[in-house]
C-alpha cells in the first residue's frame, strides 16, 4: 500500500491556490500537511518554486529583511513560495502581505500547526489576502478510497484505539503503533503547547488533558477542573482554549431554544483523535476488557462527523442536549434551522428512543440511533429519515 493517501481537501487545495493570495494550511503536526505539499510540488517544475522551513534559522533569515528588493531577488522567476511551519517566523503576516502586494502573480502556501500563533501573526495583515484550509488525521471518507467494507469494519477496533494519523498505516505491529502515538504526544503535541509564552506549568496542561480524557462525552465543570489541578478557573479556560487551538480537543456546547429545564451553560470536550486520547491516559488495551468503550465510540463518531462537516463545507452547529432531570441526547446538529438528534450506542442490543421532553419541545426534529450497523452512514453522511413512531 502506498504511504500517500488522497486527501479530502485536495480539490479545495487546488481551487484556493491563487495568484497574489496566501493559502494557509492548518492542522496538528504529523497529520500530513508536508506530505500533501510534497506531492503537489512533484507535479510542477522544481525551478518554479521556492520552499522554506520556518523552523530553519537560515530559511527564516532569508525573509528577515522586509523590503520589496529583497523579496524580488529571492523570488526572481518563481511562481510559488512554500513556507512550512510559518508560525515560527517573526512578523510573518507583514512579510507575506508585502510579498503578495508587490510581486505580481506570486502564489504562496504557508503551513502551520497552530491556529493560535498563525491567526495572531497573520490575521490582521492578510485580511482579504488569504484562504485557509484545515487538515486533520485521516477521515473515513479518505480511508474509503482504498478500503472495502470488510476491511473498514475489521479496522474499527484499531481506529477506536489508535486513531487515524497517516503514518500509523506503516506499522502493522500494535506495539509500534503505541510507540508512534507516544512519540507524537511527547515530541510534537506537548512541544507545540509548551513553546507558548506564559505556559510555566507544563505538568498542569498534561494533567488537564488527562482529566478531559476521562470525561469524554460528559459535561465538564471548569470549577471542578480548577479545584483538582489547584489552579484558577481562568487558567483552566486559557489552557482549554490553547489545546483547542493546537487541534488536540474541541468543545461542544449544550443546546437550548426554549425549555427552562435545558442545560446550556456547560460544555463537553472531545479529542480530534482517539489515539491521542488513549495515549494521554496510557491505555491501549483491547475493547473487550475496557470499561470506557462507550466514551471511545462517542469520541470516534463525533470526531469523524466533525471532519466530514469541515471537509464538505457544511455550516452546521454541533451540540449535546440534556435537561436537569437527566434526559439527554449525545449529539445534536442544527443546520439551516433544522434539528437532527443522535444517540450513540456501542451495544447494538441496547435500544434508545427519543427523549420525551425533546420530542415535545422539537417535534420536527429527526432522531436516529447510531450503532455498529449504521455508523458508516453517519460518518460519511447518508441522509437519515425522521423516526415518526414516537411514543410520549
Amino acid at each position: 500500500m502506498s504511504n500517500y493517501y488522497k486527501r479530502a481537501i485536495l480539490e479545495e487545495f487546488y481551487r484556493k491556490l491563487l495568484p497574489n493570495k496566501v493559502m494557509i494550511l492548518l492542522g496538528a503536526r504529523r497529520v500530513g500537511k508536508t506530505n500533501l505539499i510534497k506531492k503537489y510540488l512533484e507535479s510542477i517544475p522544481s525551478e518554479t518554486y521556492l520552499q522554506l522551513n520556518g523552523e530553519d534559522i537560515d530559511d527564516a533569515n532569508l525573509l528577515k529583511e522586509r523590503s520589496v528588493n529583497n523579496y524580488s531577488r529571492l523570488l526572481a522567476n518563481k511562481k510559488l513560495l512554500v513556507i512550512d511551519e510559518a508560525q515560527n517566523i517573526p512578523e510573518i503576516g507583514m512579510i507575506l502581505k508585502l510579498i503578495v502586494d508587490s510581486i505580481e502573480g506570486i502564489k504562496i502556501i504557508a503551513t502551520g500547526s497552530s491556529v493560535f500563533d498563525l491567526s495572531n501573526k497573520l490575521g490582521e495583515p492578510l485580511v482579504g489576502r488569504k484562504n485557509t484550509i484545515y487538515l486533520f488525521p485521516l477521515a473515513q471518507i479518505e480511508y474509503s478510497e482504498f478500503e472495502n467494507y470488510k476491511e473498514t469494519t475489521l479496522k474499527l477496533e484499531e481506529r477506536l484505539l489508535f486513531g487515524a494519523y497517516p503514518e500509523l498505516e506503516q506499522y502493522p505491529d500494535w506495539n509500534d503503533k503505541i510507540n508512534y502515538i507516544k512519540e507524537i504526544i511527547n515530541s510534537y503535541l506537548l512541544k507545540d503547547i509548551l513553546i507558548f509564552d506564559g505556559i510555566k506549568q507544563s505538568n498542569k496542561i498534561l494533567d488537564l488533558l488527562k482529566l478531559i480524557a476521562f470525561q469524554v462525552g460528559q459535561e465538564v465543570s471548569l470549577q471542578e477542573l480548577a479545584r483538582q489541578l489547584s489552579i484558577s478557573k481562568n487558567t483552566v479556560e486559557s489552557y482549554l482554549d490553547l489545546l483547542s487551538k493546537v487541534f488536540v480537543i474541541y468543545k461542544v456546547p449544550g443546546f437550548s431554544r426554549n425549555l427552562r429545564k435545558e442545560i446550556t451553560k456547560s460544555n463537553r470536550w472531545y479529542f480530534y483523535d482517539n489515539g491521542i486520547r488513549n495515549g494521554i491516559i496510557g491505555n491501549f488495551t483491547r475493547l473487550e476488557t475496557r470499561t470506557d468503550v462507550g466514551a471511545l465510540w462517542e469520541n470516534y463518531l463525533a470526531s469523524e462527523r466533525v471532519k466530514h462537516q469541515i471537509y464538505t463545507k457544511k455550516t452546521v452547529n454541533n451540540y449535546f442536549w440534556r435537561t436537569y432531570d437527566q434526559q439527554e441526547l449525545d449529539w445534536l446538529e442544527e443546520e439551516n434551522g433544522n434539528l437532527k438528534g443522535f444517540e450513540f450506542k456501542w451495544n447494538e442490543n441496547r435500544k434508545a428512543k427519543i427523549p420525551t421532553a425533546f420530542a415535545k419541545a422539537y417535534p420536527e426534529a429527526i432522531f436516529e440511533v447510531i450503532n455498529k450497523q449504521n455508523y458508516l452512514d453517519f460518518i460519511m453522511e447518508k441522509q437519515f429519515k425522521p423516526q415518526k413512531n414516537i411514543s410520549f
